[in-house]
């Protein structure tokens, strides 16, 4: 059954087992797929010193290199259902038993942004959709799409600049507030207030003007995750044809290798979090009251009948 057994219960009612709600899907590692030698860095020389020439069909013979591509898939399961306990144990002794009893399923949260989800269910659920989608266009005959995913930070930033170079937030200025002396997003304006901006904890998605892209809340509210990887030195890594750092960290592998890039800052961070440049990392299999996520398409270009 789906439902909680009787003695689990509270109150009576008929409550999902949650523990239950897992999804199962499969990826591809490609991390692991390039670094198999392949024939563009095969050495056809002699490395031996025997000097007997090895040739790649050989290589290919010996070792079967390649030839299994179901070594590349990894299986994944995971628990789909948020933490609804986020929200007590993220602000020791505080009164937040109300967001736990109502954020996750009260339709008056309908159009607040998600939290309480990890990077890796945050993945999962990016999964989910693409193929409810590659479903719906093979039904509808219409031709199949890149797959959604998380953004790279580099994308991310992108969005969120909207149109703009040299500024300091989304909506165009060095400020947090405008020429009336409203705030401008949803963070912790002074120290000990967080209702100086009209919203104490999350607030509806579009409780704030959208960016130059028509992108809301995309500093402040919640921050988000992104598919890049966190490291101090994670810029030098990258370059022009290779911007993003990606490390696809297993379980068995230490917490230093488990870290992913958050941005845009949250309704409990100060004004700094919230600037274009800022960034901060989160654990992937950790889950926040502050941390939420957008899904992303890429782009494949105009079709030639809008021309």
């Amino acid at each position: 059954s789906m439902y909680l057994a009787p003695e689990e219960q509270w109150l009576g009612y008929r409550h999902l087992d949650t523990r239950q709600l897992n999804y199962t899907y499969f990826w591809i590692n490609k991390q692991k797929a390039a670094s198999k030698l392949n024939r563009a860095e095969f050495d056809y020389n002699d490395s031996d010193g025997d000097g007997e020439m090895f040739s790649y069909r050989d290589y290919i013979k010996d070792t079967q290199a390649g030839s299994d591509r179901a070594s590349f898939f990894e299986k994944e399961t995971i628990n789909i259902y948020p933490d609804t306990l986020v929200w007590i144990h993220d602000f020791t002794y505080s009164f937040n038993e109300p967001m736990h009893d109502k954020y996750f399923w009260h339709p008056a949260y309908d159009d607040y942004p998600v939290v309480g989800v990890s990077w890796r269910q945050a993945r999962a659920f990016a999964n989910w959709r693409s193929k409810y989608r590659r479903d719906f266009l093979k039904r509808s005959g219409e031709l199949i799409e890149h797959d959604f995913r998380l953004p790279t930070e580099s994308e991310w930033e992108y969005a969120a600049r909207g149109g703009e170079e040299l500024t300091t937030f989304p909506w165009g200025g060095p400020y947090a507030t405008n020429s009336a002396g409203c705030y401008l997003a949803n963070f912790k304006p002074r120290r000990g207030n967080l209702t100086g901006d009209g919203g104490f904890y999350p607030v509806k998605a579009t409780a704030y003007s959208p960016n130059g892209f028509n992108l809301y809340c995309m500093s402040g509210n919640v921050s988000e995750w992104t598919s890049t990887s966190f490291d101090v030195q994670s810029y030098a890594f990258g370059s022009d044809i290779a911007p993003e750092f990606q490390y696809n960290a297993f379980d068995e592998e230490s917490e230093t290798m488990k870290r992913k890039v958050i941005r845009g800052g949250s309704w409990k961070d100060v004004a700094f979090f919230l600037q274009l440049g800022a960034r901060d990392y989160e654990y992937q299999d950790t889950a926040k009251s502050y941390i939420g996520f957008r899904t992303v398409q890429s782009f494949l270009g105009r079709d030639l009948q809008d021309f």
